[in-house]
């Protein structure tokens, strides 16, 4: 008998995070490595957040918090949801957790039976599919096309939806495409959740604030009221305020719902860091006025690296909507060789080639379900994004 349970066995590790490991254990050898694997913001908390912080230390908020957050904060989020989005949530609706991926997990513990399906579309965030099956759920994978620019169609959606599905996830800036689905296409999607009144939608919303130009973000629940009672839509600190390392991720969703997930993680890890929470008040309610300058520099680095890649041999970048991913098909370079005689028979053969070759790490698309494409995070300078992108046309111009 294995002593390990056999939800293990269902489950792979995350690619993304295995790749910026290996990137590290290169540089640690000696290697200089550019990292464009990881989604984080390169630029710091503001400080308006840090001082909140410190001063709930000084306070002496440091004690226990409810199981579903401090009041200030479920108050916080209530009022972001009503300004921003247009959703009438209660404070009581709403639940904050140690990072969206612990939202997203709690609401599958909560919901999913054995054989449940849930349909994710491709290319997906690494950890969806994952925590379905450690869930005893069955993720029903439904691939994008870049002629769509990788977004969901709504024939596709109706298609896979069966009896058993219980969950849409849908991710708008996508993770790792960028994609960022327009009013009128949610809505195309949202009128085939209507005719199916069992399925839930789960909106991955934590990119909301990181899209350019034109592009008007909008969140299913606002394009279809009438979805409201079957949709969690969840959000977090981490990306817009630049606040990964303070594990502070949040939802509003039905009651029934909000109240199963406080009694899953009163027995898991009960409330989040009291001081994060408390940061992320001022970050909710303080001052938003740092957001379009980074947003600017997340677009302009957008730019310049669409650009670059699009110039780089046998490769075709679309330019997102979004987030801070680009995501390159190497389609034309697969069967092309190395200078050594290496064959790249995968996208994975042709990031492993890259990472030796020229000591760029990014992830390979078959990681996020769909490839020959590979994953490019822009959360850096411009400077570094300049030479990873000329050591990638570098590389791409070496295959024959």
């Amino acid at each position: 008998m294995s002593f390990l349970a056999n939800a293990l066995s269902r489950v792979k590790p995350s690619a993304t995070i295995m790749v910026t490991q290996k990137a590290r254990d290169l540089k640690a050898q000696g290697r200089e490595i550019i990292s464009l694997s990881v989604g984080e913001p390169d630029f710091d908390t503001p400080d308006n957040i840090k001082k909140a912080a410190v001063d709930a230390i000084n306070r002496g908020e440091t004690k226990y918090p409810p199981v579903s957050g401090i009041m200030p904060l479920r108050e916080a989020i209530a009022a972001k949801f009503k300004r921003e989005n247009g959703l009438d949530y209660k404070p009581t609706q709403t639940i904050v957790g140690t990072g969206g991926k612990h939202i997203l997990f709690n609401a599958f513990m909560a919901t999913i039976n054995s054989g449940d399906e849930v349909i994710i579309p491709a290319p997906y965030w690494v950890s969806y599919p994952e925590m379905v099956l450690l869930c005893d759920g069955k993720p029903v994978i439904v691939n994008t096309h870049m002629r769509h620019a990788f977004k969901l169609q709504a024939a596709d959606l109706e298609k896979a939806i069966t009896p058993r599905t219980k969950w849409l996830i849908l991710n708008s800036p996508s993770n790792p495409t960028g994609a960022a689905y327009t009013h009128d296409e949610l809505k195309a999607l949202t009128d085939v959740l209507m005719r199916h009144p069992h399925v839930w939608i789960l909106t991955d919303d934590i990119y909301e604030h990181l899209t350019y130009g034109d592009f008007k973000f909008t969140t299913p629940a606002q394009v279809e009221p009438g979805l409201i009672d079957r949709t969690l839509t969840m959000n977090g600190m981490s990306k817009a305020y630049a606040m990964t390392g303070w594990r502070i991720g949040y939802a509003a969703g039905p009651n029934q719902l909000i109240k199963a997930m406080d009694m899953i993680q009163g027995q898991q890890t009960s409330g989040a860091c009291t001081i994060a929470q408390w940061a992320s008040v001022e970050a909710l309610n303080g001052t938003q006025s740092f957001l379009a300058p980074r947003r600017k520099a997340f677009e302009e680095r957008r730019d310049l690296v669409v650009s670059m890649l699009g110039q780089a041999k046998y490769l075709q970048c679309p330019k997102p909507e979004g987030a801070f991913y680009v995501y390159p098909s190497c389609a034309d370079a697969m069967g092309k060789k190395t200078p050594d005689g290496k064959v790249l028979n995968t996208d994975e053969d042709f990031v492993g080639a890259l990472l030796e070759a020229e000591g760029v790490a990014v992830v390979h698309g078959s990681a996020f379900g769909l490839g020959p494409n590979f994953r490019v995070s822009y959360a850096t300078s411009t400077d570094v994004l300049e030479a990873a992108c000329r050591k990638i046309q570098s590389f791409t111009a070496s295959l024959v």
